[in-house]
């Protein structure tokens, strides 16, 4: 998976994360920082993976990590901006 596959995965992940977010609505996030947030965890979880060797280009674990934490970017910018 290459540096396109990566920001693809990344506003994936973020569309649909923020989409099926329950706090959502109550959220003062926005749809672009939803994105912004999958688009930046998954670079940021493919550096860290390269730097540390963990996986190579186009690795199997590259996909599930790329997304595990490009969700976990979502999740917490979306719940961190609701209204409570």
């Amino acid at each position: 998976m290459g540096w396109f596959g990566v920001v693809v995965l990344g506003v994936t992940v973020g569309l649909v994360g923020w989409w099926l977010h329950p706090l959502r609505r109550a959220s003062r996030a926005r749809l672009w920082t939803a994105v912004l947030a999958g688009v930046l965890g998954a670079v940021l979880a493919r550096m860290a993976g390269n730097l540390t060797t963990l996986f190579h280009d186009g690795g199997t674990l590259e996909w599930p990590v790329c997304t595990a934490v490009a969700l976990a970017a979502v999740a917490l910018t979306v719940g961190m901006r609701s209204r409570r």
